[in-house]
This record gives structure tokens, C-alpha cells and sequence, in this order.
């Protein structure tokens, strides 16, 4: 396997821009977040050209196929050309319903909650947070 063939699994996650650091990218692994072919993936661990990875950043499960290992960080337009994103149209929709939902949000200029409404506000986000 040439060296340019291969690159570690923590390296290339943040080389494509899935995580923000390579530190990130290395905890997720340890904490079983990132698999590689079904399989829970070290940080250390070699991907190549047409491995699958799996990314947990709950609620969504990100599914990619790895086109060219790259080991350097790229901007986000030529990212696009290194994994092919493989994610279910259900697992996106997750994401944009956990963005839709704001609870407590105010409108902008209308001041300061009340304490009355700061208790509605606390009391919504206990509710949610209990689920």
C-alpha cells in the first residue's frame, strides 16, 4: 500500500472538513462514534480509497464513501471531491428538524424576558431536555 494510498482515519476526517480539529476528530474515535466499514474505528486506524465511514453526531448518522484518502485539510468546495456522502434522506431530515426547533426564542428588539416569562422559558426547556 503506497504511502499516498493510505492516510489515518482522524487526519482525513478533518482533512474533508467533517470535523472542525483534528482533536474533535480523534475523540469521536475513541468514544466509538466513527466506524469504517461496520467496524468501531481508533483514531490511528488507515483508511483508502472506497472504505465507508460512519459518523455519529447525534441525532444524524453520516454515511460517506472515502474517494481519495487526502491527508491535508482542504477547503470546504474541494472536499466534495474526496468522499462521496452517502446519508439518508431521513438522517438529513433530522438535522433540519433539530435546527427548526427554537425554544425560547424572542423576537429581536422586544427586550428582556420578564421573570414570568423566564420560568415559561426554563420550564419548556426542562420538559424537552426530559425526553
Amino acid at each position: 500500500m503506497d504511502k499516498r494510498d493510505s492516510v489515518r482515519i482522524d487526519k482525513f476526517l478533518w482533512s474533508v472538513r467533517i470535523y472542525k480539529t483534528r482533536g474533535l476528530a480523534s475523540e469521536a474515535c475513541r468514544r466509538g462514534r466513527v466506524a469504517v466499514n461496520n467496524m468501531e474505528a481508533k483514531p490511528s486506524r488507515i483508511v483508502s480509497e472506497k472504505d465507508i465511514i460512519t459518523v455519529k453526531k447525534l441525532p444524524v448518522i453520516y454515511t460517506f464513501r472515502v474517494l481519495q484518502p487526502v491527508g491535508n485539510r482542504v477547503s470546504a468546495k474541494i472536499a466534495a471531491s474526496f468522499i462521496e456522502d452517502l446519508t439518508s434522506a431521513e438522517e438529513k431530515l433530522k438535522r433540519q428538524i433539530g435546527n427548526s426547533l427554537t425554544y425560547g426564542h424572542r423576537e429581536k428588539g422586544s427586550g428582556r424576558p420578564t421573570k414570568k416569562e423566564r420560568r415559561n422559558i426554563d420550564r419548556m426547556n426542562n420538559n424537552i431536555s426530559g425526553i
